[in-house]
């Protein structure tokens, strides 16, 4: 998929996105190969990313492989693939333990509320 002009908002590619010269991309990206030879602002997820030298990001970049040929501009924080991966990891065991503390008080106070009707 290319982009020659401009486009906000999510995007979401199997293979490769190109987001040409004429190109202008704002929000979320998730592609398998990036390429930006335009301007893009936002957060781009992609196994791997190619910033050209026409090529301008303003964000956070999440991958392993990332590549500014010269004239390139970068402008951000740039994380491994991983990190996004090990941020979910934590964010879903938060929400679990915050399940279990749940599921504790509700037995909690039933078995308090058994205690009570058996004093009665």
């Amino acid at each position: 998929m290319q982009v020659d002009g401009a486009v906000d908002g999510e995007i979401h590619v199997d293979k490769t996105l190109v987001i040409s010269e004429t190109g202008r991309a704002t929000g979320d990206i998730f592609a398998d190969h990036l390429v930006i030879n335009g301007e893009f602002e936002g957060v781009c997820h992609a196994v791997k990313i190619e910033i050209l030298s026409n090529g301008k990001v303003n964000g956070t970049i999440y991958s392993d492989d990332l590549s500014i040929e010269q004239g390139g501009r970068f402008h951000g924080v740039t994380y491994s693939a991983e990190s996004k991966a090990a941020e979910k990891s934590v964010v879903e065991l938060a929400e679990v333990q915050e399940a279990k503390v749940k599921e504790a008080k509700v037995q909690e106070n039933d078995v308090e509320g058994g205690k009570i009707a058996a004093k009665k």
